[in-house]
């Protein structure tokens, strides 16, 4: 009976959510099918990566053509990134703590703080996104695939698509296809 009615909880709250943020997750999703894999060009402190102009010379035009936008600001000691749908205000905001106190050598205390952020930004972004940077294959032939990532599940999340579940509302195979579950969560659905 337990069970029962935690499927039915984690149905009713994945409905919930996607009636919430449908909007913003079916454009996102959408996005994430057509971004292309970021090659990385520029060559600093021993690696090679892609820059934020060139994340954003990708990005833009598709983050306009599936009414997405972004904003990412600094408060405090942190970025916070959001990204938008703009029709209907829905959003997810992630945050990320700035290092500091860090000393890079032949740089004073002002170009380590731009260093970090422009890090930050760059690395916080393509993770919201799901974006996938790689070395630039064409020349070669190779095909670099792009799989979209799964978004995961608080533990209270979960515990209302258990019982969402629990009532019918929701499949247990659904959710799996849907969400990237901890381990934990993967053996609740066991029992």
């Amino acid at each position: 009976m337990f069970i029962k009615k935690l499927f039915l909880y984690l149905h009713l709250i994945i409905n919930l959510n996607y009636l919430t943020m449908k909007h913003l997750f079916k454009s996102l999703a959408a996005f994430q099918q057509e971004v292309p894999v970021i090659h990385k060009a520029t060559q600093g402190y021993g690696y090679t990566y892609a820059d934020l102009p060139k994340i954003f010379e990708v990005i833009n035009p598709l983050l306009k053509k599936h009414g997405l936008g972004f904003t990412q600001l600094i408060n405090g000691t942190q970025i916070a990134t959001c990204l938008f749908h703009v029709e209907s205000a829905e959003s997810i905001e992630s945050k990320i703590d700035i290092p500091q106190g860090v000393i890079l050598k032949g740089m004073n205390e002002f170009q380590v703080l731009g260093s970090a952020i422009t890090y930050l930004r760059r690395y916080a972004l393509s993770s919201m996104l799901g974006l996938v940077t790689d070395k630039d294959t064409d020349a070669s032939g190779e095909q670099v695939k792009h799989e979209p990532k799964k978004l995961t599940l608080t533990n209270e999340r979960f515990q209302k698509a258990i019982d969402a579940i629990g009532k019918g509302e929701f499949t247990t195979e659904q959710l799996i296809g849907l969400y990237d579950l901890t381990p934990a969560q993967l053996k609740t659905l066991e029992v």
